[in-house]
This record gives C-alpha cells, sequence and structure tokens, in this order.
C-alpha cells in the first residue's frame, strides 16, 4: 500500500511539473468585446442603420395596431345599429386585420423575422473583422489565448495584458486603408 501511495505522489508532482512548465509557456491576453463594439465606427454605423429601419417596422405596427382600435371602436358603437349579416361581415373584417397583424409581428419582430436576420446581416462581417484582427495580433504576438472581459469570464487581470485598444487601434488603421 505505502508503494502505491509513493507512486501516485511521484506522478502527481510529475503531472504537476509539466503542467506548471506548460503554463509558464502560455501567454494570455483579454479584450472587451463590449468596448470594440462601442467604439468601432462600423459597428456604430451599423446600429445606427439598424435603429432607423426597426423605428420603420415599430411605426407601421403602431398604424396597423391604431386601425385595429378604430375598427373595434366602431364596431361597438355601430353593434346595435347593424342587421346580423352586417355585424358578422365587420367582424370577420377585424378577424382578418387582426390575423395580417400577428403575421406582420411574427414576420418582421419574431424569432427568425426581418429584424433579427437584418440585424445578423448588418453585425456578421463587422464581427469576423473584429476576429480577424484578434487572430492576428494574437499570431503576431504569440498569445495562446485571449478571452473575453465583456463576457464576464474574467476576474482579475493586469492592465499590461489588455489588447482591446490595439484592436480597435488596428481596426481603424484597416478602416482608414480602405478610404
Amino acid at each position: 500500500m505505502k508503494r502505491y501511495a509513493i507512486a501516485f505522489v511521484a506522478i502527481l508532482l510529475t503531472v504537476l511539473a509539466c503542467g506548471t512548465a506548460a503554463a509558464q509557456e502560455q501567454k494570455i491576453g483579454y479584450i472587451d468585446t463590449g468596448k470594440i463594439f462601442a467604439e468601432f465606427k462600423e459597428t456604430v454605423e451599423a446600429e445606427e442603420v439598424y435603429a432607423k429601419e426597426v423605428a420603420d417596422w415599430k411605426q407601421k405596427a403602431e398604424a396597423m395596431e391604431a386601425e385595429l382600435a378604430q375598427m373595434r371602436e366602431s364596431l361597438q358603437s355601430q353593434s346595435l345599429m347593424l342587421s346580423e349579416e352586417k355585424l358578422a361581415e365587420k367582424k370577420l373584417e377585424l378577424d382578418q386585420k387582426f390575423k395580417e397583424y400577428q403575421q406582420y409581428m411574427q414576420d418582421v419582430f419574431g424569432d427568425n423575422g426581418e429584424a433579427a436576420r437584418r440585424n445578423r446581416e448588418l453585425t456578421q462581417p463587422i464581427v469576423e473583422k473584429i476576429n480577424g484582427v484578434i487572430a492576428t495580433i494574437a499570431k503576431e504576438q504569440g498569445y495562446t489565448i485571449i478571452l473575453d472581459a465583456a463576457q464576464g469570464n474574467i476576474v482579475y487581470a493586469i492592465k499590461e495584458i489588455d489588447l482591446t485598444e490595439a484592436v480597435l487601434l488596428r481596426l481603424q488603421e484597416q478602416m482608414e486603408s480602405i478610404q
């Protein structure tokens, strides 16, 4: 039993020594994608475009809601004066308008609606560009791992390994070279 304990301790020390040596060779950095998105000009421009399109979709939804409210109010105020046939016809029109409204809301604001699709169209090229810059910096400077502080997984890190400003500077340089 004593032999096994000694062998186990020897193996454990070997593993720890190898792990410590390997960990010392790792170069770790971090970025703050929240700050990069907030300060990168292309992201700001894309957000402005998206916000305008969402405002237009919401304006159309509000117009449809107002029309529905007017139809309901008209139906209630005229219900005693209308024949059964005419009342049924008006209720059918109201139901159809409500279904159109629901379909519009689903088509635009649903999980795979126009708003989500447009958001992906606008942000995906930017995310790819940012990831490309991060990968380039990592390779150039020998980083093994780059973490994202915006994800909340970093409790403490020294400022010297923060690559956020380097990424922003590189993105700005790329934009200037294109223009």
